[in-house]
């Protein structure tokens, strides 16, 4: 049988730490989300000053780039370029900049998504949660 590689509690851990760090070194207000590769929730902090419903669109980023199996602004990308009808795709909701999966071995095994901030900086953030798994 197959086996593949997962997140755990300390990745977990490591990966908001990292995220919570390059959030608070450029003074951001914003939420971070972590999500296993089925977007189930693992993970959920709101830094002081971020807006409430940031609480709601970072795990749905998340979820989006978990289910996706890419980061949420190539969908963002395709809906801005024309393609409306994708809104209609069932179980994402996050298609904004910010949600980034989380890729070992070649397997997608969550991902990360930020809301609270202009959308290239929310990638940021969850790009640097991301890379402290390396």
């Amino acid at each position: 049988m197959p086996s593949k590689p997962y997140l755990n509690l300390a990745d977990v851990k490591k990966i908001a730490a990292a995220a919570e760090a390059e959030a608070l070194a450029n003074n951001w207000a914003v939420t971070i989300a972590i999500v296993d590769d089925g977007g189930h929730l693992l993970s959920l902090q709101r830094l002081d000053g971020a807006a409430p419903l940031t609480s709601h669109i970072a795990p749905s980023k998340a979820k989006t780039a978990a289910l996706g199996r890419r980061e949420s602004k190539v969908f963002e990308d395709i809906i801005n370029n024309g393609r409306t009808a994708f809104l209609s795709a069932p179980f994402v909701e996050g298609m904004l900049e910010g949600g980034v999966p989380v890729i070992v071995d070649g397997h997608v095994i969550g991902a990360v998504g930020v809301s609270g901030v202009k959308s290239d900086q929310d990638a940021q953030i969850a790009k640097a949660g991301i890379a402290a798994l390396a």
